[in-house]
């Protein structure tokens, strides 16, 4: 069963074969991997521009920025990871079956968990897709609009777009090269806490509360409550009620005083 890190891998340049040639080995070894090995994972980062902490997080992180990650930042890492990519782009029939794999216990994070598990088991690719397609595309505009400044404001390109550019300028990151979706998009957003929270992106302590807190919070519960509700969301229904509760626990995570 190939880990997440891997699957990220293949599905950013389509596929085992095309990962293969653009690090220059056979297909047969990478389709051999189960994770990618780690005197690869720097080949692989500049072949797919997906970070190294995503491709081995129990390689890269800690180190990277000279210091520890607790176990609770690391997981809280790999649920944002988890959702930037299940909002970026539609999952396909290996990262089902990867998902279906997914364990949690009786607490609403573990039961979120067993949820997409189970929803991940009965899916297909190609019904996911057209759903994908359906919720955030669509004919002229998806059902839902997964953008900061909409639902703060009601319009796209917005002043809290604006302000989002300039703290993640300050931070030197980055929109990548071929994306076309502005940064307040969720999946971006999520990628951004992901990066924070494992220290890949290096920032004072506290700026994951910070940006969480000025960026996500005001909105990004209610596009999750919406998912949940909405018409064209099945398996996805159920994405929505794990970034609900997630973005719950955050929220009052960071209402603690410390």
């Amino acid at each position: 069963m190939r880990d997440f890190g891997l699957e990220e891998a293949i599905r950013a340049v389509g596929g085992v074969s095309e990962l293969a040639r653009r690090i220059g080995i056979s297909q047969p070894s990478v389709s051999n991997w189960e994770r990618v090995p780690a005197e690869r994972v720097i080949a692989v980062e500049s072949a797919t521009n997906i970070p190294r902490a995503i491709l081995r997080p129990d390689l890269y992180g800690a180190a990277e920025a000279g210091g520890d990650i607790d176990e609770i930042d690391s997981a809280r890492a790999q649920e944002y990871a988890l959702l930037a990519s299940l909002l970026a782009r539609a999952p396909d029939t290996a990262l089902l079956k990867s998902l279906a794999q997914l364990r949690g216990d009786a607490s609403p994070l573990g039961l979120a968990h067993v949820e997409l598990a189970e929803a991940a088991a009965q899916a297909s690719a190609e019904r996911v897709e057209r759903e994908f397609f359906n919720l955030f595309i669509g004919i002229g505009r998806g059902e839902l609009l997964p953008y900061g400044s909409y639902y703060l404001t009601g319009f796209l390109h917005e002043r809290p777009l604006a302000r989002l550019r300039e703290d993640l300028a300050k931070l030197g990151i980055e929109r990548s090269e071929g994306n076309a979706e502005p940064e307040d998009h969720a999946a971006m957003l999520c990628e951004v806490m992901s990066g924070l929270a494992n220290r890949r992106f290096p920032a004072a302590p506290g700026t994951d509360q910070e940006m969480f807190e000025k960026h996500l919070a005001p909105w990004i519960g209610r596009f999750f409550l919406d998912l949940e509700r909405a018409q064209e969301a099945n398996f996805y229904r159920r994405v929505g009620t794990l970034g609900r509760v997630f973005t719950e626990i955050e929220m009052e995570s960071f209402a603690l005083p410390t």
